[in-house]
């Protein structure tokens, strides 16, 4: 199947623990995680399509803050067809950022990284996206044509107004649609600040992550359900895409229970609307290609 009937994934990550630790792993409540995953599970555990589009393409997404953890995405991106974009790290802050960015984009499978992210979540700083060091490496971002992937908690929503704001021509894409408050059932401060952001147009939002925001066990598409309505009146479908956040969906029910939640969410949408969500609003951010042939290279 071509990727204009296929489904793009635009958010999950690889780990090897045997090769990089993962101390995040280390929380409590991460036990069904604590091992490795590679694309190969992914593979086995999307089993379901979405809308009647089969997994195609992906973007994997960095977990942690190291160089050689980008490095070793890019080249498993160089070589899997299955991933058309890698989302990496490097230091915002760093006087150097422009020569990282530059040496991580013309080393091997350089040509796969399309953004950027930091963890911001766990910054303490309430300024961090707005300090002049990160500012100034943010811009060096943009100016490589690459994109940033917002990573905030709810509270963390006007940091990200104030970079859409300040930065206009960098490109952003709100993580795991601002990590809405969904087991408290405290969306009003949440939506409102949502609609701020989504006023500024170089913004994209993923529709991901949000069942680990949920009761783990109890959840229901009822309770997804205001998250997914704000989130289409705020961006619309042009602006928003699919993501699992695989595999810390397992959490929560996993990739398949996922993706039949995503398909009963976009039942009131056009054939024009779910193409977006599930496809177009990546291609278009990352820059994705069709998947490379048996003689071509991934990411090509």
């Amino acid at each position: 199947m071509s990727d204009a009937q296929g489904l793009v994934d635009a958010h999950h990550h690889v780990w090897d623990l045997r090769v990089r630790p993962q101390p995040w792993l280390d929380e409590p409540g991460h036990e069904p995680i604590r091992r490795s995953f590679g694309t190969h599970a992914l593979r086995s555990a999307a089993t379901r399509t979405i809308a009647g589009r089969p997994l195609t393409r992906t973007v994997v997404v960095q977990c942690i803050a190291s160089l050689p953890e980008t490095r070793d995405l890019l080249a498993l991106a160089g070589g899997d067809p299955l991933i058309g974009a890698v989302v990496g790290w490097a230091d915002l802050t760093s006087p150097a950022i422009g020569d990282v960015l530059d040496d991580l984009s013309t080393g091997p499978a350089g040509h796969c990284l399309r953004a950027v992210r930091h963890v911001v979540q766990g910054e303490s700083d309430p300024h961090w996206l707005q300090r002049p060091d990160t500012e100034r490496g943010l811009r060096a971002v943009g100016e490589r044509g690459l994109g940033y992937d917002v990573l905030i908690r709810s509270h963390q929503l006007p940091q990200a107004i104030r970079l859409a704001q300040r930065l206009p021509e960098l490109p952003l894409v709100l993580d795991h649609a601002g990590k809405p408050p969904i087991a408290r059932q405290e969306l009003t401060d949440w939506a409102q600040q949502l609609r701020l952001l989504a006023r500024h147009s170089q913004v994209r939002c993923k529709v991901s992550g949000l069942v680990t925001e949920a009761d783990h066990e109890k959840w229901t598409v009822d309770d997804i359900r205001p998250v997914w309505d704000a989130l289409l009146s705020a961006f619309g479908p042009d602006r928003l895409m699919f993501g699992s956040d695989w595999p810390v969906c397992v959490l929560a029910g996993g990739w398949n229970r996922w993706a039949a939640t995503v398909e009963e969410l976009l039942d009131d949408c056009s054939d024009s609307e779910i193409h977006a969500v599930l496809a177009g609003t990546a291609t278009a951010f990352y820059r994705l290609t069709p998947a490379p042939t048996k003689e071509e290279t991934a990411c090509s």
